[in-house]
């Protein structure tokens, strides 16, 4: 039986040169026998929320402090994913018994008027893996794989996320070969 890797941070290794997903961490929403579903969060994409909210008419607070948008993945990137710690009662929600994602508007609407939830990022389309294909990759030493740690996701700026990922684990990439392992 293979390993599924839910609630889980994908982090690239070196030899990854697609363009989307150089330098990049994912946050494994969804990991299963029929694919997986990630957001990546680790690359602003210069939007504000603020921006964001006057570009779908939700009327707002001040929200200039809110966490940067980044973005999610090649796919849907017109559309929005907030990723979030707290499990609520949004209309689209995805959970995985650790963090949610919701897609609906509503959340939106709970964000501008701060009764949304208190950890969460804001991210603009979303990366998806057929069956077995997440696992080929990784059986190529594509990416390192840690737990989900809502410091790094949450309170970590998105530039400084992939660095203090790999901190966190001790491992110095310039220490790898192209077809290094960790």
């Amino acid at each position: 039986m293979e390993p599924f890797f839910s609630h889980h941070l994908l982090i690239s290794m070196p030899q990854m040169t697609d363009a989307y997903f150089a330098q990049s961490i994912v946050y494994l929403v969804r990991h299963d026998s029929d694919g997986a579903m990630g957001l990546i969060i680790n690359k602003p994409v210069g939007m504000t929320l603020t921006e964001l909210l006057d570009n779908s008419g939700v009327p707002h607070n001040d929200v200039s402090s809110e966490p940067e948008l980044v973005f999610g993945g090649p796919v849907m990137r017109e559309r929005g994913f907030v990723l979030h710690g707290l499990l609520g009662g949004w209309d689209s929600t995805l959970n995985n018994d650790a963090w949610g994602v919701t897609t609906s508007k509503d959340i939106l609407h709970s964000i501008a008027q701060k009764q949304g939830p208190e950890q969460y990022q804001i991210c603009l389309g979303y990366a998806g893996w057929d069956a077995g294909q997440l696992e080929q990759e990784l059986a190529q030493n594509a990416w390192l794989i840690v737990p989900a740690d809502a410091d790094l996701v949450f309170a970590t700026p998105p530039y400084e996320r992939y660095q203090k990922a790999l901190d966190r684990l001790g491992v110095d990439l310039t220490q790898l070969g192209a077809g290094g392992t960790a």
